[in-house]
């Protein structure tokens, strides 16, 4: 078996990968994906393969904080628009459409709040954005449950997880399909 990744050890086959491949394919987004066998189609792949890693990462921890899905908000609740979702990122995004990820956002951003100074400035530098407090805080508070979420999801991939060559992360510089130079 060939193996694009581990998790915990546990490997996660190029098969499984060119499954998820062929789903995406035989869908209806198959116009608008890059050709196989392009860099593109490469960068493509390592996408997928984060996809896969971090739905293994967001399993084992759940099943290990004895999560249910049926306590789960809402994907609405947690990514409400456009902006939401790439503020968290599209594998974060895409891995909370799953209710048992979102009881794991739920119990690792549970105890995240906002200070009544963070409202109070917030609210003096927006005058006219919000009519009340309440709202400020909500949204302060919104965006502070992702950002605690995406770093701690980020931590633990990077303690679980291990790529093969040629899967690497699609931001990575050192991967060769990388086009992001500055």
């Amino acid at each position: 078996m060939s193996v694009a990744a581990r998790v915990g050890g546990q490997p996660v086959s190029v098969d499984e990968v060119d499954a998820r491949e062929a789903r995406l394919r035989a869908s209806r987004s198959a116009s608008s994906l890059p050709r196989p066998g392009t860099s593109e189609g490469r960068q493509l792949r390592r996408w997928l393969t984060q996809l896969l890693v971090t739905e293994r990462v967001v399993a084992a921890e759940a099943a290990a904080r004895g999560l249910r899905a049926d306590s789960a908000p809402t994907e609405e609740d947690l990514l409400p628009d456009m902006a939401v979702r790439l503020e968290i990122g599209s594998v974060a995004a895409s891995v909370l459409a799953d209710p048992l990820a979102r009881a794991l956002f739920a119990s690792v951003t549970d105890a995240v709040d906002v200070s009544d100074g963070a409202v109070a400035a917030y609210q003096s530098r927006n005058p006219s954005r919000f009519n009340d407090a309440t709202a400020i805080a909500d949204h302060l508070r919104a965006a502070a449950r992702r950002r605690t979420f995406r770093l701690w999801l980020d931590s633990r991939c990077a303690e679980l997880v291990e790529l093969a060559p040629g899967y690497e992360h699609p931001g990575d510089p050192r991967q060769p399909d990388n086009t992001h130079r500055h």
